[in-house]
């Protein structure tokens, strides 16, 4: 990545996206492959007044050797550092920045289960403080030739990518995501003024309640690059069915061609056509039968998949909902270990309906 580049996104993470001010505890989780991006926040971040800036920096397959080689104590171990900062810290940013995209790919579910339980405090902790700002979160990606490889890119075209979608071709991309803002807060206000809405594809028919929830404006300062409008049905509200057009990935897993049935909020049947058993299994989770999100992408900088879900659930002209965990700043009250964004395209006949009139078709908004 270019050192001009480094620089620039390097000053919106930490004053746009982060927000840092004088006295803030900032920390940063990412790889090793990240070190020049880190370099220029943690340097950002100083200037800017932070009174802590403290990095956690993977290593190849630290995550595999730790589900394949600790032991059942060690499972079980609160991460007592990351607690810290989730309880404690103002800013957190983590930077995506992969060595292998299947590094976690048929690691022992029965261990990965206890693991998810130990960490629980934790994730209770992030989505808590996220919840009301008090903890200023912003994940991002930083260009690895793991990365690049799995959007079919070599690593400069995938660099371009990732400049692009994060406007930094802009000549100032802090201004740009402020007008992403801008332009978004009408769908939003509209949106918050409905209760009823339902999306409307090929192999979906899907209809939720939004009663007493709030669309949050995803501008960029909570994921970079954003480009979404976004909520949490109510729980018990969601009724009938959705097909995801696009291939769902989850911790480096693959699923293609998913299809669930809904009833009263409750999914009580699902099919894929490539990955059955593992979607079989993510069912096998507390609260993953039931919807922690429902949104639409904004982003039309971002045109095509690359199976990362930052990027690829703010595909304009694309709708996605999660299953499990939900937004408690939206009023979601659904918990779970697993937060799965799966994605539809809308560009083809697609509709958006709220409160029983059109509001959306073929992959744009029409108010």
């Amino acid at each position: 990545m270019p050192p001009s580049f480094l620089q620039k996104y390097a000053t919106l993470l930490t004053h746009y996206c982060l927000r840092v001010t004088p006295g803030d505890k900032v920390f940063i989780s990412t790889t090793t492959l990240a070190e020049p991006l880190v370099c220029e926040v943690y340097r950002e971040a100083l200037a800017a007044g932070a009174a802590l800036v403290e990095c956690d920096l993977s290593f190849r397959e630290r995550e595999r050797i730790f589900l394949e080689h600790a032991s059942h104590d060690a499972l079980r171990t609160l991460p007592p550092l990351q607690l810290l900062a989730m309880e404690t810290f103002d800013c957190y940013l983590a930077i995506r920045a992969p060595f292998n995209l299947r590094e976690m790919q048929n690691a022992p579910a029965d261990r990965a289960g206890i693991r998810q339980e130990a960490i629980k405090p934790v994730n209770k902790a992030y989505f808590e403080r996220t919840a009301d700002r008090r903890l200023r979160r912003n994940l991002c990606q930083f260009p690895t030739d793991a990365a690049a490889q799995e959007a079919g890119m070599s690593l400069s075209e995938y660099e371009q990518f990732v400049f692009g979608a994060c406007n930094l071709f802009e000549d100032d991309p802090t201004q740009a995501w402020i007008n992403v803002r801008n332009r978004q807060q009408s769908i939003v206000d509209h949106l918050n003024a409905c209760t009823a809405v339902r999306y409307v594809a090929e192999g979906t028919d899907i209809q939720f309640s939004t009663k007493e929830r709030t669309w949050m404006n995803s501008d960029g300062q909570t994921n970079m690059p954003s480009g979404e409008v976004y909520t949490s049905p109510v729980e018990d509200s969601v009724n009938g069915t959705v097909h995801f057009s696009y291939p769902c990935i989850y911790h480096g897993n693959e699923v293609q061609g998913v299809t669930l049935w809904v009833k009263d909020g409750y999914i009580d049947r699902w099919e894929a056509r490539m990955g059955q058993e593992f979607l079989d299994r993510i069912f096998q989770v507390p609260g993953t039968r039931r919807f922690g999100e429902a949104a639409i992408g904004t982003n039309y900088n971002i045109t095509k998949m690359t199976k990362n879900i930052l990027f690829d659930e703010k595909i304009g002209g694309t709708i996605h909902m999660a299953i499990g965990q939900s937004y408690l700043q939206t009023g979601g009250k659904n918990e779970s270990t697993v937060h799965w964004d799966m994605i539809t395209d809308m560009t083809n006949g697609g509709e958006v309906w709220a409160d029983g009139a059109l509001i959306y078709k073929n992959g744009k908004f029409l108010i």
